[in-house]
Protein backbone atom coordinates (compact mmCIF):
# COMPACT_ATOMS: atom_id res chain seq x y z
CA UNK A 1 0.00 0.00 0.00
CA UNK A 2 2.97 2.18 1.00
CA UNK A 3 4.35 1.51 -2.36
CA UNK A 4 1.60 1.63 -4.02
CA UNK A 5 0.85 5.75 -2.44
CA UNK A 6 4.46 6.87 -3.33
CA UNK A 7 4.46 5.73 -6.83
CA UNK A 8 1.08 7.83 -6.47
CA UNK A 9 2.52 10.70 -5.30
CA UNK A 10 5.92 10.69 -7.75
CA UNK A 11 3.19 10.67 -10.63
CA UNK A 12 1.58 14.03 -9.84
CA UNK A 13 4.81 15.92 -9.10
CA UNK A 14 5.92 14.59 -12.56
CA UNK A 15 2.55 15.92 -13.90
CA UNK A 16 3.45 19.08 -11.90
CA UNK A 17 6.91 20.00 -13.50
CA UNK A 18 5.92 18.66 -17.15
CA UNK A 19 5.15 21.91 -19.97
CA UNK A 20 4.44 22.31 -22.84
CA UNK A 21 6.25 22.78 -26.51
CA UNK A 22 4.49 25.09 -28.87
CA UNK A 23 5.86 26.22 -31.96
CA UNK A 24 4.78 27.52 -35.68
CA UNK A 25 5.73 26.34 -39.09
CA UNK A 26 6.44 28.72 -41.46
CA UNK A 27 6.03 27.70 -45.40
CA UNK A 28 5.64 30.03 -47.43
CA UNK A 29 5.03 28.43 -50.95
CA UNK A 30 3.59 24.76 -52.02
CA UNK A 31 6.29 21.88 -52.05
CA UNK A 32 4.38 18.99 -52.82
CA UNK A 33 3.54 17.89 -56.52
CA UNK A 34 0.95 14.70 -56.81
CA UNK A 35 0.46 12.25 -59.67
CA UNK A 36 -3.60 11.56 -60.33
CA UNK A 37 -2.94 9.36 -63.44
CA UNK A 38 -4.40 5.57 -62.82
CA UNK A 39 -2.57 2.95 -63.88
CA UNK A 40 -3.56 1.95 -67.46
CA UNK A 41 -4.34 -1.90 -66.35
CA UNK A 42 -7.10 -0.19 -64.05
CA UNK A 43 -9.29 0.80 -67.15
CA UNK A 44 -8.06 -2.58 -69.17
CA UNK A 45 -10.34 -4.28 -66.70
CA UNK A 46 -13.21 -2.13 -66.91
CA UNK A 47 -13.59 -1.33 -63.32
CA UNK A 48 -15.02 2.80 -63.25
CA UNK A 49 -13.72 4.13 -59.93
CA UNK A 50 -13.16 7.79 -58.85
CA UNK A 51 -9.56 8.61 -58.75
CA UNK A 52 -8.88 11.03 -55.74
CA UNK A 53 -8.21 14.29 -56.52
CA UNK A 54 -5.38 16.70 -55.30
CA UNK A 55 -6.61 17.68 -52.03
CA UNK A 56 -4.20 20.87 -51.19
CA UNK A 57 -7.85 23.49 -52.03
CA UNK A 58 -5.02 25.86 -49.53
CA UNK A 59 -1.76 24.76 -50.68
CA UNK A 60 -0.08 26.63 -47.57
CA UNK A 61 -2.42 25.28 -45.25
CA UNK A 62 -1.61 21.73 -47.10
CA UNK A 63 1.54 21.88 -46.45
CA UNK A 64 1.94 22.88 -42.91
CA UNK A 65 -0.42 20.33 -41.74
CA UNK A 66 1.73 17.91 -43.43
CA UNK A 67 4.87 18.60 -41.09
CA UNK A 68 5.25 15.79 -38.32
CA UNK A 69 7.16 17.34 -35.39
CA UNK A 70 8.63 14.88 -32.31
CA UNK A 71 11.11 14.50 -29.77
CA UNK A 72 14.52 13.03 -30.11
CA UNK A 73 15.37 10.53 -27.11
CA UNK A 74 15.72 7.21 -26.03
CA UNK A 75 12.72 4.26 -26.84
CA UNK A 76 10.22 5.08 -24.47
CA UNK A 77 9.47 1.38 -23.06
CA UNK A 78 6.78 2.58 -20.92
CA UNK A 79 3.92 1.19 -23.39
CA UNK A 80 2.37 4.94 -22.78
CA UNK A 81 0.61 6.12 -25.68
CA UNK A 82 0.83 3.28 -28.59
CA UNK A 83 -2.20 3.73 -30.73
CA UNK A 84 -3.86 1.57 -33.03
CA UNK A 85 -3.76 3.14 -36.16
CA UNK A 86 -5.85 3.11 -40.06
CA UNK A 87 -4.53 3.95 -43.21
CA UNK A 88 -7.15 3.94 -45.77
CA UNK A 89 -7.00 3.19 -49.05
CA UNK A 90 -10.25 4.44 -50.89
CA UNK A 91 -10.54 6.22 -54.34
CA UNK A 92 -6.78 5.15 -55.29
CA UNK A 93 -5.15 7.11 -52.41
CA UNK A 94 -4.25 6.34 -48.99
CA UNK A 95 -6.16 8.40 -46.43
CA UNK A 96 -4.12 9.51 -44.17
CA UNK A 97 -1.14 10.61 -46.19
CA UNK A 98 1.17 11.36 -43.14
CA UNK A 99 0.65 9.17 -39.88
CA UNK A 100 2.58 9.94 -36.64
CA UNK A 101 3.22 7.04 -34.48
CA UNK A 102 5.30 6.11 -31.64
CA UNK A 103 7.28 3.06 -31.68
CA UNK A 104 5.73 -0.13 -31.02
CA UNK A 105 1.99 0.71 -32.42
CA UNK A 106 0.28 -1.33 -34.93
CA UNK A 107 -1.24 0.32 -38.25
CA UNK A 108 -4.04 -1.05 -40.59
CA UNK A 109 -4.19 -1.14 -44.22
CA UNK A 110 -8.27 -1.64 -44.87
CA UNK A 111 -8.96 -1.62 -48.70
CA UNK A 112 -12.01 0.62 -49.29
CA UNK A 113 -11.98 0.17 -52.94
CA UNK A 114 -13.74 -2.06 -55.43
CA UNK A 115 -10.21 -3.04 -56.90
CA UNK A 116 -6.99 -4.90 -55.25
CA UNK A 117 -4.68 -3.60 -53.87
CA UNK A 118 -0.78 -4.46 -53.15
CA UNK A 119 0.59 -1.82 -50.14
CA UNK A 120 4.54 -2.02 -49.58
CA UNK A 121 7.95 -0.82 -48.14
CA UNK A 122 11.25 -0.77 -49.17
CA UNK A 123 12.10 1.63 -46.43
CA UNK A 124 15.36 0.62 -43.61
CA UNK A 125 12.65 1.23 -40.65
CA UNK A 126 10.38 -1.73 -41.90
CA UNK A 127 9.89 -3.54 -45.00
CA UNK A 128 6.90 -5.04 -46.23
CA UNK A 129 4.67 -6.14 -48.97
CA UNK A 130 0.67 -6.91 -47.75
CA UNK A 131 -0.04 -8.53 -51.07
CA UNK A 132 -3.09 -8.50 -53.06
CA UNK A 133 -6.12 -8.37 -51.49
CA UNK A 134 -9.74 -7.01 -52.26
CA UNK A 135 -12.80 -4.50 -50.84
CA UNK A 136 -13.37 -5.46 -47.74
CA UNK A 137 -10.03 -6.87 -46.35
CA UNK A 138 -7.00 -5.17 -44.63
CA UNK A 139 -3.55 -6.15 -43.34
CA UNK A 140 -1.90 -4.80 -40.58
CA UNK A 141 1.41 -3.80 -39.87
CA UNK A 142 3.35 -3.28 -36.26
CA UNK A 143 6.09 -0.90 -36.51
CA UNK A 144 9.62 -1.56 -33.61
CA UNK A 145 11.56 1.13 -35.01
CA UNK A 146 11.37 4.76 -35.11
CA UNK A 147 12.38 6.29 -38.53
CA UNK A 148 10.45 6.93 -41.56
CA UNK A 149 8.35 4.42 -43.60
CA UNK A 150 7.78 5.54 -47.35
CA UNK A 151 4.20 3.55 -48.32
CA UNK A 152 3.39 2.99 -52.01
CA UNK A 153 1.37 0.56 -53.91
CA UNK A 154 2.75 -2.12 -56.40
CA UNK A 155 -0.73 -1.61 -58.72
CA UNK A 156 -1.07 2.27 -58.23
CA UNK A 157 1.45 4.08 -58.73
CA UNK A 158 -0.28 7.32 -57.68
CA UNK A 159 -0.60 6.24 -54.28
CA UNK A 160 2.21 7.26 -51.60
CA UNK A 161 2.02 7.64 -48.22
CA UNK A 162 4.82 7.80 -45.08
CA UNK A 163 4.40 6.57 -41.60
CA UNK A 164 6.77 8.49 -39.10
CA UNK A 165 7.53 6.21 -36.31
CA UNK A 166 8.90 8.46 -33.18
CA UNK A 167 10.77 6.87 -30.48
CA UNK A 168 9.08 8.38 -27.92
CA UNK A 169 5.05 9.63 -27.10
CA UNK A 170 5.85 13.43 -27.74
CA UNK A 171 4.35 13.66 -31.41
CA UNK A 172 2.32 15.49 -33.39
CA UNK A 173 2.08 16.88 -36.75
CA UNK A 174 0.97 20.84 -37.49
CA UNK A 175 -2.77 21.84 -37.81
CA UNK A 176 -3.12 23.88 -41.28
CA UNK A 177 -2.29 27.53 -39.70
CA UNK A 178 1.12 26.27 -38.99
CA UNK A 179 0.67 25.68 -35.25
CA UNK A 180 1.69 22.89 -33.28
CA UNK A 181 1.69 21.62 -29.44
CA UNK A 182 3.68 18.52 -27.78
CA UNK A 183 2.00 17.82 -23.73
CA UNK A 184 3.24 17.37 -20.96
CA UNK A 185 7.30 17.59 -21.29
CA UNK A 186 9.18 17.07 -18.35
CA UNK A 187 12.11 20.04 -17.72
CA UNK A 188 15.34 19.06 -19.55
CA UNK A 189 17.28 19.84 -23.29
CA UNK A 190 15.76 18.10 -26.31
CA UNK A 191 15.96 17.83 -29.91
CA UNK A 192 12.92 19.16 -31.53
CA UNK A 193 12.82 17.41 -35.18
CA UNK A 194 9.97 18.23 -38.21
CA UNK A 195 9.87 16.39 -41.26
CA UNK A 196 8.54 17.00 -44.21
CA UNK A 197 8.00 14.09 -47.25
CA UNK A 198 9.85 16.68 -49.75
CA UNK A 199 11.46 19.52 -47.83
CA UNK A 200 13.42 16.54 -45.18
CA UNK A 201 14.42 16.76 -41.59
CA UNK A 202 14.58 19.80 -39.69
CA UNK A 203 16.27 19.95 -35.90
CA UNK A 204 16.41 22.73 -33.29
CA UNK A 205 17.73 22.51 -29.40
CA UNK A 206 14.45 22.94 -26.78
CA UNK A 207 15.14 23.67 -23.29
CA UNK A 208 12.08 23.08 -21.28
CA UNK A 209 11.60 24.79 -17.73
CA UNK A 210 9.56 24.04 -15.03
CA UNK A 211 6.12 26.18 -15.03
CA UNK A 212 6.88 27.57 -18.36
CA UNK A 213 6.07 26.79 -21.91
CA UNK A 214 8.51 26.73 -24.54
CA UNK A 215 8.17 27.75 -28.14
CA UNK A 216 9.93 27.41 -31.55
CA UNK A 217 9.71 28.14 -34.90
CA UNK A 218 10.58 26.00 -37.96
CA UNK A 219 11.58 27.32 -41.21
CA UNK A 220 10.32 25.02 -43.93
CA UNK A 221 12.43 26.33 -47.21
CA UNK A 222 11.53 25.60 -50.85
CA UNK A 223 13.38 23.15 -52.77
CA UNK A 224 12.72 21.50 -56.05
CA UNK A 225 10.24 19.36 -56.25
CA UNK A 226 10.44 15.57 -56.31
CA UNK A 227 9.53 12.44 -59.04
CA UNK A 228 5.51 13.48 -58.23
CA UNK A 229 3.65 10.46 -56.08
CA UNK A 230 6.84 8.76 -54.74
CA UNK A 231 6.61 8.75 -50.68
CA UNK A 232 10.50 9.79 -50.20
CA UNK A 233 12.27 8.15 -46.50
CA UNK A 234 14.94 10.81 -45.65
CA UNK A 235 16.53 8.59 -42.73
Amino acid sequence: MFLRALAGLIAALTLVKAADITGTIVIERKLTRYNVTASAGLYQRGIAIPLGEDPSHDPIAFERSHVAVYLEGAADDSGVGLVQATIKQKDRRFIPDLLVVPVGSTVSFPNLDPIFHNIFSLSRTKSFDLGNYPMGQSRQVTFARPGIVAVNCHLHTNMAASIVVTPNRWRTRGVSDGTFVLKDVSPGTYTIVAWHRVAGTFTQKVQVVEGADAHVTFVIPYVAPEVPGKAVAHE
